[in-house]
């Protein structure tokens, strides 16, 4: 009897790792998109927003984890009174985690480190000169998927500029190969 109770145990922990990695090997994989959407910062003299846009790409290693990287331009910021425009633009690497809510509804954070450049440095940081700088980056998004290969996102991340931080949020059209 307890032989066939440790059998029975073992057949179902056999067939639901079985499941379980049949259902990871379905989301795994490379993926690429693109987004757009609006670029915010209100500190110091700047307190502006503008059309911004990403493109992206990364690796699923399963359904709760994977590698991204991508290159997002900030658009133009204009300052509140006299000063220079800045034109921002990003490239990072981030850890993305997801979470999946149904099949086809999951919502994800993502943090990592990017690399800024800055068309000028920012005049409200005190001793800058430099328009360019490795900083953290962090976000938060839901995402709808449409078909195996499409799915549609909706992102808000922070980019650490200084000790300045510029926002972003944005709809992102993710596809998968």
């Amino acid at each position: 009897m307890k032989k066939n109770k440790l059998l029975s145990t073992a057949l179902v922990a056999v067939i639901a790792s079985a499941a379980a990695f049949g259902a990871q090997a379905a989301d795994k994989g490379f993926y690429a998109g693109a987004g757009v959407g609006q670029s915010f910062v209100d500190e110091g003299a700047y307190d502006d927003e503008d059309t911004a846009f990403s493109v992206f790409g990364g690796y699923q290693f399963n359904r709760y984890f994977g590698l991204e990287g991508g290159y997002a331009d900030f658009g133009k910021l204009e300052p509140r009174g006299a000063g220079p425009e800045l034109e921002a633009s990003s490239v990072y690497l981030t850890a993305v985690g997801t979470l999946p809510i149904t099949d086809k509804f999951s919502a994800y954070a993502k943090a990592g480190i990017q690399r800024w450049d800055l068309d000028t440095a920012i005049p409200s940081v005190v001793g800058n000169s430099d328009d360019s700088g490795t900083d953290p980056t962090y976000g938060l998004g839901v995402q709808y998927r449409f078909t195996d290969h499409v799915a549609l996102r909706g992102e808000y991340s922070r980019f650490q500029i200084e000790d300045t931080d510029l926002d972003l949020a944005q709809l992102q059209v993710r596809y998968d190969f």
